[in-house]
């Protein structure tokens, strides 16, 4: 139980670092010269990178975003300092999703202020269960299709992921499970104005052209 401790931190250190990586501030400003958080939706997530910038920015960015995720959940578990965390691997995997998914959202590089952590969710979530976010991610396809609305897409998405864990045989109790309903908990709340304007009508609605996603 010494090491313990300091396996937590190495852990969750590594995982928020990693999410932090601001990829939306950074590849939009340094070839447009433009911050991101002034624009569109102010937000530094790829939707608004696509919306704003268009395909060329914004998939580069949803795919690192999405990657900042995945990768440290592959990866970190297997250093020698998870062999002490509390719980095995498998709980260590779940501290560093945790922390990707909340970096992404509170990036200590743009003042704790990031995106709403769909992107980095996603990697961390396929990483982790992939049977289970290939259900997720068909949820979110389906839900944008009908309504056009990146945000219900996000959120049903989101809330898809824990139920379809269960029901393709993971106990409720497996750390995805439980971190698939802490993510769905974070992505509602990171879109709480975007249920706001959607009870307004106020939404915007996704297109694939530039600048039609908010």
């Amino acid at each position: 139980m010494s090491g313990a401790l300091p396996a937590v931190v190495v852990a969750v250190a590594l995982g928020y670092l990693s999410g932090s990586l601001a990829w939306g501030l950074w590849l939009t400003r340094g070839p447009r010269g433009v911050d991101i958080r002034t624009v569109g939706s102010r937000n530094i997530g790829a939707t608004n990178v696509y919306r704003v910038f268009g395909p060329a920015l914004g998939v580069p960015v949803l795919l690192l975003d999405a990657l900042k995720g995945a990768v440290p959940v592959l990866v970190v578990p297997g250093l020698a300092v998870c062999a002490a965390f509390p719980g095995g691997r498998a709980w260590c995997a779940l501290a560093v999703a945790a922390a990707a998914v909340a970096g992404h959202v509170w990036t200590c590089f743009a003042g704790f202020k990031g995106g709403k952590g769909v992107a980095t969710a996603a990697g961390v979530l396929i990483a982790l269960a992939p049977l289970a976010f290939g259900v997720s991610a068909a949820v979110f396809v389906l839900a944008v299709t009908i309504t056009r609305f990146i945000s219900v897409g996000s959120m049903l998405g989101a809330l898809a992921f824990p139920i379809a864990y269960a029901l393709l045989g993971g106990g409720v109790a497996q750390p995805p499970f439980l971190l698939g309903v802490l993510i769905a908990l974070v992505v509602v709340f990171t879109h709480r104005e975007n249920l706001a304007r959607l009870a307004r009508g106020e939404e915007r609605r996704f297109s694939l052209r530039r600048g039609g996603a908010r």
